[in-house]
C-alpha cells in the first residue's frame, strides 16, 4: 500500500490511533487549562511575589538586617510604597530594607529578575504547560501517522498543529529568558486555539484533497504555522507593553497601578523584544506568500488568482510591513506600534478563522472529506 509524506487516496487510514488522537488532544487541552489558571494565580498573587524578589535583592546587596523593634513595620525607605501595591501591601517586611527601594526595577530590559525570580505558582504552571506540550505533541504526531501525511491538512489540524508550535516557542524562548509574566496570555491563546478546533471545527482523520496533495504543504503552511506562532507572541507582549505604559503614566501622575506589573519588563524593553520578534516572523510570512505563489501556478496555473485566502495574506505582509516600517523610519513607537502589532494577529485570527469559514474559494480547506 502506498504511503506518502502528505497523503492520498492509497495511503492508510489508521482509526484507532486517530482515536486516540483525539482522546489525547482534548486531555492535553484541559492540561493547558490547568496551566492557564496557574499563571492567572501567579498573577493574581504578585503582591506576595514582589516582597520575595525585595527581599532576595536585599539579600544580594548584602543589606541584609533584622529590623529595630522601634522600627515601624511596613515603612518603606523614603516612605515610599509600591507601584501599584494595595493597601493590605503596605506592609511590607521587604521595603523596610536598607537600600531595596520600592520603585526598584524588579525584572530589567532583557527579562532578568533582578532577585532571582523565585515564583512557585508560575513554577508550576511551566511544568503543567510542559506537561500538556508532550500530551499535545503525542496527540498531532498520533495523527499525523493515523492519515500517513502531515497533520495540517484542514482547518482542525491547522490550529491544533499552530497551538502545538505557539506553546513550543514560548517553552523555548524560557530556557533563554524568563517570559513566565506573558504565560497567562500565551497559555489563554493556547486554550482557545484548542476549544475552537475540538469543538468548534472537528475533522475526522481522512485524505487530503487535491490540490494539497504537494511537497508544498508541508513547506508553505509549516513556515506559516511558525510564524504565527511568533506572531501570537508579539501580539501577547503588546498587549502587556499597553497595560505597563499605562501604569508607567500613572506611576509618574503619584497613583498606584496593578501590582502584577512590577514583575513585567518596562513598555519600552517590551516594545524592544516585540519589535525584534515580528521582524523574524515577517521574513518567514514573505517566505510564506512567496510559496504560496509558486504552489498556486503549480496546482491552479496562475501565481495569483484574487482568492480571498490569498488576499488575506497578503493584507497580514501589508500591516507588519507597515509595523516595521513605521517603527524603523517613522518614529512610531510606543502604544501605536503596540496596537499596530495586535492588529496584525488578529488579521490572522481572522484569516484562519472567518476567511476559511465563511469565504468559499480555492483555499476553501476547512473541512476534510474523507
Amino acid at each position: 500500500m502506498k504511503r506518502s509524506l502528505y497523503g492520498d487516496s492509497c495511503s492508510v487510514m489508521n482509526e484507532q490511533l486517530a482515536l486516540y488522537s483525539d482522546l489525547f488532544m482534548l486531555i492535553a487541552a484541559l492540561v493547558y487549562a490547568a496551566a492557564f489558571i496557574l499563571f492567572t494565580i501567579d498573577m493574581a498573587t504578585a503582591s506576595a511575589t514582589i516582597r520575595r524578589l525585595e527581599a532576595d535583592l536585599a539579600a544580594q546587596r548584602g543589606q541584609v538586617r533584622t529590623a529595630p523593634a522601634r522600627e515601624t513595620v511596613g515603612v518603606a525607605v523614603g516612605g515610599s510604597t509600591a507601584v501599584g501595591a494595595s493597601d493590605s501591601d503596605t506592609a511590607r517586611p521587604a521595603a523596610a530594607e536598607p537600600g531595596v527601594d520600592a520603585d526598584d526595577d524588579l525584572v530589567d530590559e532583557d527579562m532578568d529578575y533582578t532577585g532571582g525570580g523565585r515564583r512557585p505558582v508560575a513554577n508550576v504552571a511551566v511544568a503543567v504547560l510542559a506537561v500538556g506540550w508532550a500530551l499535545h505533541a503525542f496527540a498531532v504526531v498520533a495523527r499525523g501517522l493515523a492519515a500517513s501525511r502531515v497533520p495540517w491538512g484542514n482547518l482542525y489540524e491547522f490550529m491544533t498543529t499552530g497551538a502545538l508550535v505557539i506553546t513550543t516557542v514560548y517553552l523555548l524562548f524560557l530556557l533563554r529568558k524568563d517570559l513566565r509574566f506573558v504565560g497567562t496570555f500565551v497559555t489563554g491563546i493556547v486554550v482557545a486555539m484548542m476549544c475552537a478546533a475540538t469543538m468548534g471545527f472537528p475533522t475526522p482523520v481522512g485524505h487530503l484533497q487535491p490540490p494539497l496533495q504537494t511537497p508544498w504543504l508541508v513547506i508553505h503552511v509549516s513556515i506559516a504555522v511558525l510564524a504565527s506562532s511568533l506572531f501570537a507572541l508579539t501580539a501577547a507582549m503588546s498587549v502587556l507593553q499597553l497595560l505597563q505604559d499605562r501604569a508607567e503614566k500613572r506611576a509618574a501622575a503619584g497613583e498606584r497601578s496593578w501590582a502584577f506589573l512590577r514583575l513585567v519588563p518596562a513598555a519600552q524593553g517590551l516594545e524592544n523584544w516585540s519589535y525584534r520578534l515580528n521582524a523574524v516572523g515577517f521574513v518567514m510570512w514573505t517566505f510564506t506568500l512567496i510559496a504560496g505563489a509558486i504552489w498556486a501556478e503549480a496546482a491552479w496555473g496562475r501565481y495569483w488568482n484574487w482568492d480571498t485566502k490569498e488576499v488575506w495574506t497578503f493584507v497580514i505582509w501589508v500591516v507588519y510591513a507597515a509595523y516595521l516600517h513605521a517603527r524603523a523610519t517613522r518614529g512610531w513607537t510606543g502604544a501605536r506600534a503596540a496596537w499596530l502589532s495586535i492588529v496584525g494577529f488578529l488579521c490572522i485570527v481572522f484569516n484562519y478563522t472567518i476567511v476559511n469559514t465563511y469565504f468559499p474559494g480555492l483555499h476553501s480547506y476547512a473541512g476534510l472529506p474523507g
